[in-house]
């Protein structure tokens, strides 16, 4: 089981949802209600009312202007979890409040920070592409009822789109080639490449760029631990120019895959993802195939983690797993994620400063 890193930041929703109706989501196991105020800021409070907790989000409860209003008995919050209302009486207890969350937007997603103490200077990273006219991006969501560290390992080897996504990202090339591994441990960074100088063109690239015969195909991840995960993926005719000193390179097809990994629940996860390319931009056709195409391979995905997460609740204690060369950067991503979520739980043991001893 990944252990939950706590004191970061994760992305709760896609700013496109966020909006005047209430939505509850649930993040390392807190439940967090989301929605805008009416001047337009994203607002996450805990989805528990404080007094018999009946969660927020679900009907009957409602806005009254930027306030929340229990559907159950009425209890009503501000958007700093404030309550400023309850039946019956004129005192509103001192402890009526919710716990409000550090919100961020940037990038198309809505981050909330997730910890016992204020994120201070610390700031999401970034993932721009899904913001700039100078890409057209195809995104989407779908829960994995598995632990968020196995899609983590599944996307850090991506020697298995020869297996599982054949026929559509996949081809003997990608298992074939190895990969070159660079971790930053103190940022939290993994990085994985794997460069094809040759190789068979997949119907994901040969459909949505019109290249015919052999290609160049360049994969290099960029995991920035714990939940964001960036795949840089250059395509190019075989034999064409690598990219200039200057970095321009007109020769080639640029996808910026991002995947924002959610702990949900111990066996749950969001698995927001999406699709950035910097071609055909208002050629729908092209869009509409690369949404339907990268929608199929995550699906195919999350049915193979909903299989092993049953496979592995089976396993009898003390099994043996096998690693192999392919996995150094899966194996470099645990580490950090557990580096982190001990860091998070040391965190919280501390007393806080000034506190009596």
């Amino acid at each position: 089981m990944t252990a939950f890193a706590r004191n970061q930041w994760y992305v709760a929703a896609y700013a496109r949802e966020v909006g005047r109706e209430l939505l509850g989501r649930t993040v390392l196991d807190e439940p967090i209600l989301l929605y805008r105020t009416e001047d337009g800021q994203a607002v996450a409070l805990s989805d528990r009312c404080v007094h018999r907790r009946f969660p927020l989000s679900q009907a009957p409860s409602r806005l009254d202007g930027d306030r929340v209003m229990c559907g159950y008995h009425g209890f009503t919050y501000g958007t700093d979890g404030r309550c400023v209302f309850v039946p019956g009486q004129q005192r509103v207890p001192r402890t009526a409040r919710l716990a409000a969350y550090p919100v961020v937007e940037q990038d198309a997603f809505v981050w909330v920070w997730i910890g016992d103490r204020d994120p201070g200077a610390t700031v999401p990273p970034r993932a721009p592409w899904l913001n700039s006219s100078a890409y057209t991006v195809v995104s989407g969501m779908e829960p994995i009822d598995c632990d968020y560290g196995l899609l983590v390992d599944n996307l850090m080897d991506l020697s298995h789109e020869t297996y599982l996504h054949g026929g559509y990202i996949g081809t003997p090339e990608v298992a074939e080639t190895p990969i070159t591994t660079e971790v930053d441990d103190g940022a939290g960074i993994v990085h994985v490449s794997r460069h094809m100088d040759d190789a068979a063109c997949p119907p994901f690239y040969a459909e949505s760029t019109g290249i015919e015969g052999r290609i160049t195909r360049w994969q290099d991840i960029e995991y920035h631990a714990p939940c964001l995960y960036l795949l840089h993926s250059r395509v190019a005719p075989a034999g064409a120019a690598a990219p200039a000193a200057d970095g321009s390179d007109p020769e080639a097809f640029h996808v910026e895959v991002v995947y924002a990994i959610t702990p949900s629940t111990q066996k749950t996860t969001y698995d927001f993802w999406a699709v950035a390319r910097d071609f055909a931009l208002d050629d729908q056709k092209v869009t509409d195939y690369l949404h339907a195409n990268n929608h199929t391979v995550v699906m195919q995905d999350v049915d193979a983690l909903n299989v092993l997460q049953k496979s592995l609740d089976t396993e009898k204690p003390g099994y043996q797993e096998l690693s192999i060369n392919i996995d150094t950067g899966g194996l470099a991503a645990r580490r950090i994620l557990a580096r982190l979520a001990q860091e998070g739980e040391t965190r919280a043991a501390a007393p806080a400063a000034g506190a009596a001893r």
